[in-house]
């Protein structure tokens, strides 16, 4: 496969040869470096590029230039490049060009002249863009395909977890594409079984759990070490908060994640109210660049390992796993997050995982262009999961119990929704039934006050309905509320009293469970706030409170 190129221009030849020679210093070995010294000359190569099918991973255009500026000449390439990144090169006089333009023509960032020492101004902003790009633009095809149906709830968890991970591969529908149809016959004599996966070595997969396909696909899913200073039990926000802060303070570190990491909110389509990120950012983005830190760190991140029990020993605390190997530590934390509610309604049960989503489901939603499909759910994550749909669905409906949206859901989420043309919204609704063949087709919708029904059509449903805790494992370890989340800190006090069979002569810490040495932190937690910067911050603090701990084993 062709080197992907990163394009330069500028009108000055001294600038430009200057800011080529430190693009190569850094990107060589991965980029092909293009230079141009006019807007035109720049324009006639990337047609030039289209045509050829070659990959533009960066523009770097100066701002002022004869003719065409650097915002026009990056307005124009987005017809044939929008997934290209833009960063627009400034004086520090045309710096209010350059954050008008921001959402004008979709700049990814700006860079003041002069950007010496390149080590620090320039290379890690390129590096952070170039890392986005790589993660999200589409490829020339030479990886993993999956073979499999539309409405085969195996084959939806494939692609899932390889898209959570981020890890490309080519979809084939067999039902749609007789070649691939052939492709998974051939490859068995036996009844074929889906999804089957090819792979670039000539090795085949047939339904495989997803411990096998980390394994497979190269990633880390068995511990290098039996101790740790610190273990992490999910790599949502909160846990990946956690081995960041654990792993750059000199903890040994290892995060146990059951599927991919993220949690939660890396199956959201985009969070639009996190701080530092002014344009929102996907929750696979965010997911994807706080796992990379955590290792660069010094934390090991285990994937699609699954922790079946916990049990004390003091001074030790120790997970077993489900391939039967222990880990045992000084101190854990959880922040296993919450799982979406089930839908209990007669007929869903088939439909799971093909037609019937928990979450946005991101990967599906494509199939369901020019669809009709129904979000379930009044929450934020319901009010994003509504707004990518709408990107793709022709009409999506909210069904919500309640009378309005403003209990549940951030004001700029509602104010989206109001705006978009194809998201509608029912009051007092809920789903009574569905029904269907190989896939849905009708749903029977109930006004909870009235009382009267209505079956409609329906393509797809997507449910985001309450929050059920993660908190099997530890239900006998450490003490929980009615609903099974977690008790911390203060919570745990009765009457001024510290909790059952608390042995130390000091109150359990902010975040410490009713086990000294283990901890909580994010959506596990009782009574927290739910947002991701919450969860963040609880994963940052219980670091602190893990040292204090430590301080006194």
């Amino acid at each position: 496969m062709a080197k992907p190129i990163i394009m330069t221009i500028d009108d000055e030849p001294h600038v430009l040869n200057a800011i080529a020679r430190d693009l190569r210093a850094h990107y060589q070995s991965d980029y092909r470096i293009v230079k141009a010294s006019s807007g035109s000359e720049a324009l006639e190569a990337v047609q030039e590029f289209k045509r050829r099918n070659d990959s533009i991973a960066l523009f770097l255009a100066d701002q002022r230039m004869p003719k065409m500026s650097g915002v026009k000449f990056l307005e124009e390439t987005m017809k044939l490049y929008p997934e290209t990144k833009r960063v627009l090169l400034t004086a520090y006089a045309d710096t209010n060009a350059a954050i008008a333009s921001i959402n004008a023509i979709d700049l990814d960032y700006y860079l003041m002249k002069p950007w010496d020492p390149p080590e620090e101004h320039l290379y890690p902003v390129l590096d952070d863009l170039l890392s986005d790009w790589l993660a999200s633009v589409p490829v020339p095809y030479d990886g993993i395909r999956v073979a499999g149906t539309q409405w085969s709830a195996s084959s939806h968890n494939v692609k899932e977890f390889l898209a959570r991970s981020q890890i490309p591969y080519q979809w084939l529908d067999i039902e749609r594409d007789e070649e691939a149809r052939e492709l998974v016959e051939s490859s068995s004599e036996e009844r074929p079984r889906l999804p089957t996966l090819f792979f670039p070595d000539g090795s085949i997969l047939v339904n495989p759990d997803l411990h096998a396909l980390a394994d497979k696909v190269g990633m880390t899913t068995r511990a290098q070490q039996p101790f740790y200073d610190l273990i992490i039990i999910g790599a949502g926000p909160a846990g990946l908060a956690a081995a960041v802060y654990g792993a750059s303070e000199g903890l040994r570190t290892v995060v146990i994640e059951e599927e991919a990491t993220g949690g939660q909110a890396g199956s959201s389509a985009r969070i639009e109210n996190y701080l530092g990120f002014p344009k929102g950012i996907s929750g696979a983005d965010l997911a994807r660049r706080a796992t990379m830190q955590a290792q660069r760190l010094g934390a090991e991140i285990l994937t699609a390992q699954q922790v079946t029990a916990l049990r004390v020993e003091d001074p030790y605390r120790i997970v077993m796993l489900a391939d039967g190997s222990e880990l045992s530590c000084h101190a854990l934390v959880i922040s296993t997050g919450v799982k979406v509610s089930e839908l209990n309604v007669p007929g869903i049960e088939p439909f799971i995982g093909g037609s019937v989503y928990y979450g946005a489901a991101t990967t599906e939603a494509v199939y369901f262009k020019g669809r009709t499909v129904f979000v379930i759910g009044g929450a934020n994550s319901a009010g994003q999961g509504a707004l990518f749909l709408s990107r793709f669905a022709s009409e999506v409906t909210m069904l919500i119990r309640g009378d309005s949206l403003q209990k549940s859901m951030s004001q700029y989420l509602i104010d989206q929704i109001d705006g978009t043309e194809n998201i509608s919204l029912r009051i007092n609704s809920e789903v009574a039934a569905v029904d269907g063949t190989e896939h849905l087709e009708m749903i029977t919708i109930k006004n909870n006050k009235s009382g009267d029904s209505e079956t409609v059509p329906a393509d797809a449903i997507f449910i985001f309905i309450g929050a059920i805790p993660n908190t099997d494992i530890v239900d006998d370890v450490v003490e929980l509320d009615e609903a099974g989340f977690i008790y911390t800190g203060p919570d745990l006090m009765r009457n001024g009293r510290r909790p059952k069979n608390w042995k130390l002569r000091r109150d359990p810490f902010l975040l410490e469970t009713s086990v000294p040495g283990i901890f909580a932190a994010g959506d596990v937690r009782h009574g927290v706030i739910r947002r991701v910067a919450t969860a963040v911050g609880q994963g940052a603090m219980s670091v602190n409170f893990v040292h204090k701990y430590l301080e006194t084993v």
